[in-house]
């Protein structure tokens, strides 16, 4: 991993991001801003920079979404597969475990990656969680102040 300290920060001019071209570069697990640097360094550990611009990739904040998206996409598969091979072959119970529970749980680990890649090329090109700049990141006071009144 690079140190922070010795990161180039590359200026943010404020031009437009293309949303699809950085979540497509996600979904290939690569760097949402060159398409070149490898996005993890680890199964799903992101790197701190990327290797190749020197992108900040840190403040991704993929958290819980990306295993909900997973969850749901694999879910209506699998229940979809098994709906269909029960109505055609009706297979004994075994047959169906031993197709869909492997089915699913590879579909899961190869979708995990992909999914939080592509959310974190979404936040990347809409500048979100210090993506961009950072003073829209600061969340608003709640509640407002009191407004001062004219005597």
């Amino acid at each position: 991993m690079a140190d922070l300290h010795e990161t180039v920060h590359p200026i943010d001019d404020g031009s437009p991001r293309d949303v699809w071209p950085a979540m497509k570069r996600g979904w290939r697990q690569r760097c949402p801003s060159c398409g070149s640097g490898r996005l993890y360094g680890k199964y799903l550990k992101v790197n701190d920079v990327c290797p190749e611009c020197k992108t900040e990739l840190f403040h991704q904040r993929a958290d819980d979404a990306p295993p909900y998206f997973v969850m749901t996409i694999t879910a209506h598969i699998v229940v979809g597969g098994i709906l269909i091979l029960e109505q055609l072959y009706s297979p004994p119970t075994w047959v169906q475990l031993a197709i869909w529970l492997p089915t699913l749980v590879l579909l899961s680990l190869w979708l995990l990656p992909r999914v939080k890649g592509t959310l974190i090329g979404y936040q990347w090109a809409l500048r979100m969680h210090g993506f961009g700049d950072p003073s829209l990141d600061e969340p608003e006071e709640w509640p407002p102040p009191p407004a001062e009144t004219a005597s």
